[in-house]
């Protein structure tokens, strides 16, 4: 029975699936044609990852194609970097578009629209000031009144657009307004603006135009120049669909067809690019690619992998209405992803030294499995000796009932090697213990004779003549409470202060000096590990990209 169910669910569409597959069948579409329209003013965040997914893998399942196309009618924010980093996350997304395109490119087609809508009497010069056009538009309880300029004649509307081209007036002296209807509930539809002036160098133009296209001008008309057959949105653009069509419609162009889904929201981030760029202006984060901040570059950075992100964007299915994710089910996907494929190597955060009193060689060279998930990963070769280091956590002068690791008289196993038992403490004339004295078991490795003498723990360790050292940033999540952008006080205030601690010498097994940027790891016992973009030859630093089990949830409780 639940083979079944699970069959059944494997089988259950999304409702935009529905909707593609009634189109197919229908014959109304032969292949369909999606589109990614960010807007290059800033880098894309995992809220961002939802639409690329659902984009491209609805194209892909049903045989058609997705355009890239980047949203540049704002001239104000936008910059090539972020048309470039854009660029470098869909493909580390996992996908290609068919087609990279501007809504630039359709600068001269979509001025020759609004030319069209004039001459049809759709369409009017306003010389309002946005004062004067927001307190005549009205409320959403009242109707909104005409401007005096709203039955300018088509030739004196055809004048003045064109002089407004020509760069005639200054920044915000005329607009260009579509003729709906004042009194409509939707307040989209009361005369929205088409055209605005802006004497500003554009990173693709140039200064070739002055004036811009408002986005629910240029986005419609935009998929119908490509014949894009389904245009996904966020449900925020519900509201907007009415003149999406009237556009479409009065301007008798390709009838591509807006659908919308919910937006992803995350708990204990923000998602708003403005919020995200106070946070990088005002020096709370290093920059947009920050392992803290929500962005795609920033979680590449901090270890998560494209199947992590699309397997989140799966399990988080379409939705039509807006809910809060819990990031622990992002957190979850990153770690069954990387539980299969991460290395596993030792490193000592915390370190105690341990002197094997009976050990009398100098060194010996341990086999130790790479990946128990992984029969393909084969061993790699750890180097032990007489002196280790272990956690000080691990060890307990004086430890409670149930505590299984190590104190004196008790015996643990070392991960790959031998049991040992402690046998003298040593401390310093503070009282500090400075070095454990322990003796070892010869003939309790794998395969030998005393190899299955019970012991409750398994602890890691490295040989203390053959470590290296590393730095490890142990990151955590940027705020502190789940909604911080709804809370009472700025945003900012609730950013967690433990959301970074950095350990600058912890030690690590050596086979980690031929660590890799593409390679990922298990710190065993502590987390999932990522080399960071600021290593070097001198420094080893890895970024910590998720604890090996939610331990928020805990630490939560332990507060509450």
């Amino acid at each position: 029975m639940a083979e079944e169910l699970k069959k059944e669910e494997e089988k259950s569409l999304n409702f935009l699936e529905e909707i593609v597959e009634e189109d197919l069948a229908s014959g109304k579409y032969k292949s369909i044609r999606t589109r990614f329209p960010p807007e290059p003013n800033g880098y894309l965040h995992i809220g961002h990852s939802k639409s690329i997914i659902l984009n491209f893998s609805l194209a892909q399942k049903y045989g058609g194609s997705t355009n890239l196309r980047f949203d540049d009618t704002n001239p104000v924010t936008e910059d090539t970097e972020y048309v470039e980093s854009i660029k470098a996350d869909i493909r580390w997304l996992g996908f290609e578009w068919a087609n990279e395109l501007y809504a630039s490119d359709y600068f001269e087609q979509l001025y020759l629209f609004a030319e069209d809508l004039i001459r049809k009497g759709l369409a009017y010069v306003d010389d309002s000031t946005p004062e004067e056009i927001a307190r005549l538009k009205g409320t959403p309880t009242e109707p909104g009144k005409d401007s005096p300029y709203r039955s300018r004649p088509v030739e004196e509307n055809l004048q003045l657009f064109r002089e407004m081209r020509a760069g005639k007036y200054k920044d915000g002296e005329k607009v260009l307004r579509a003729k709906v209807d004042m009194s409509a509930p939707n307040m989209q539809l009361r005369d929205p603006l088409m055209y605005r002036i802006r004497h500003v160098h554009h990173h693709r133009t140039g200064d070739a135009w002055c004036i811009y296209p408002m986005y629910d001008f240029a986005h419609g008309q935009s998929d119908s120049i490509e014949n894009i057959t389904h245009s996904i949105c966020t449900l925020e653009f519900v509201s907007h669909r009415p003149l999406y069509d009237w556009f479409i419609e009065k301007l008798d162009i390709f009838p591509s067809h807006q659908y919308e889904f919910a937006r992803l929201n995350l708990n204990y981030t923000v998602m708003s690019k403005r919020k995200l760029l106070q946070l990088v202006n005002e020096g709370h984060v290093t920059g947009w690619d920050d392992p803290r901040m929500p962005t795609l570059s920033g979680l590449r950075r901090r270890g998560y992998t494209p199947e992590s992100i699309r397997m989140f964007a799966e399990k988080i299915g379409v939705q039509k209405r807006d809910n809060l994710i819990d990031v622990s089910l992002l957190e979850f996907c990153v770690r069954e992803h990387l539980n299969k494929i991460a290395n596993r190597r030792m490193v000592v955060f915390d370190p105690l030294k341990i002197v094997l009193t009976n050990y009398e060689q100098d060194e010996e060279w341990l086999a130790s499995e790479n990946n128990p998930e992984d029969a393909d990963s084969g061993t790699r070769n750890l180097p032990f000796s007489r002196e280790l280091y272990i956690e000080q956590e691990d060890f307990m002068e004086n430890p409670p009932k149930k505590f299984f690791r190590l104190s004196p008289g008790q015996k643990v196993r070392l991960k790959s090697a031998y049991i040992i038992q402690c046998d003298e403490v040593v401390k310093d004339a503070s009282g500090k213990i400075t070095e454990l004295r322990c003796s070892y078991v010869p003939e309790s490795k794998s395969g030998g004779s005393q190899s299955n003498m019970k012991v409750q723990a398994t602890i890691h360790w490295v040989s203390i003549p053959h470590a290296i050292t590393a730095e490890v940033r142990l990151y955590d999540r940027l705020f502190g409470v789940e909604d911080p952008a709804n809370e009472e006080r700025d945003f900012k205030e609730y950013i967690n202060p433990d959301s970074l601690q950095v350990l600058p010498g912890a030690f690590a097994e050596p086979a980690l000096r031929e660590a890799k940027f593409d390679e990922h790891y298990q710190f065993l016992r502590k987390g999932y590990f990522y080399l960071d973009r600021d290593n070097s030859e001198d420094r080893l630093i890895f970024n910590r990209t998720t604890t090996l089990r939610d331990t928020w949830v805990k630490e939560q409780k332990k507060g509450s």
